[in-house]
């Protein structure tokens, strides 16, 4: 699809904006795999750009390919922000071929991409050897709810799911799972409520109280169970900057 045509039809920006103890916490799980120059897809309204740009990002792309987001981002990325941040509306498919990344992020992105292996074939050209390719996406295709057709999820990810599109050239560090107390609110909606659009009221008992419990419980489990997963490669080869041997 060319970017001039993509126009987001979900509603979650907005309504989970307000989660700080989420965003604390898979942020706390993302930011050992930043680098110096960061390639965000979906930048949507700046919500994660927000939580994870620090004063050590020597550059960072935030690529949006809804044009109206695209120009939020423009408008909010000049003020604000502990390092340099480059708005720009595209997909990885305008990226210029030469182009290098210390990492690329996909929070709460990929399950929106029809073909997500081929995206991420496609990205992994980005990145330099030794960078990190970061994927944060709902799990479990048996939660998936109205919610999830609503904001336009093609699908939801389970270990094995996401473990087949690792990308060539690239090894997987770690993958787990994140908030199993989330999980339990998920399955009841899913069994129960069947919500399209969760209320404010609910994001905001689930944020307040079991991201927290979440926090505790998901270590002592193994990160074996949760409501999202992460996963994290890194590109093969040597760091830029190390001795060949």
């Amino acid at each position: 699809m060319p970017d001039s045509a993509f126009a987001y039809s979900g509603s979650e920006l907005d309504v989970f904006a307000a989660a700080a103890n989420w965003r604390s916490y898979w942020g706390d799980q993302v930011h050992p795999f930043l680098g110096r120059r960061v390639l965000e897809v979906g930048a949507g309204i700046g919500s994660v750009t927000r939580t994870l740009c620090h004063a050590g990002v020597e550059h960072w792309v935030a690529l949006e390919p809804d044009a109206g987001m695209a120009g939020h981002l423009a408008r909010i990325t000049a003020d604000g922000f502990p390092a340099p941040v480059s708005s720009r509306h595209g997909t990885v498919e305008s990226l210029d071929a030469a182009e290098r990344f210390d990492s690329v992020l996909y929070i709460d992105v990929l399950e929106h991409i029809e073909d997500d292996g081929a995206e991420l074939r496609r990205v992994a050209a980005h990145v330099d050897p030794g960078g990190h390719i970061v994927v944060l996406s709902p799990a479990h295709q048996y939660l998936y709810t109205p919610f999830d057709a609503a904001i336009g999820h093609h699908r939801r990810y389970d270990r094995a799911s996401l473990r087949r599109l690792e990308p060539p050239g690239c090894s997987l560090v770690t993958m787990r799972y994140l908030d199993s107390v989330g999980m339990l609110a998920s399955l009841g909606n899913r069994l129960l409520l069947r919500s399209a659009h969760p209320k404010p009221a609910q994001i905001t008992l689930w944020d307040r109280f079991m991201v927290p419990l979440s926090r505790h419980l998901d270590p002592l489990l193994g990160y074996h169970c949760g409501k999202s997963l992460i996963a994290v490669w890194r590109k093969d080869g040597p760091a830029e900057g190390a001795a060949a041997e």
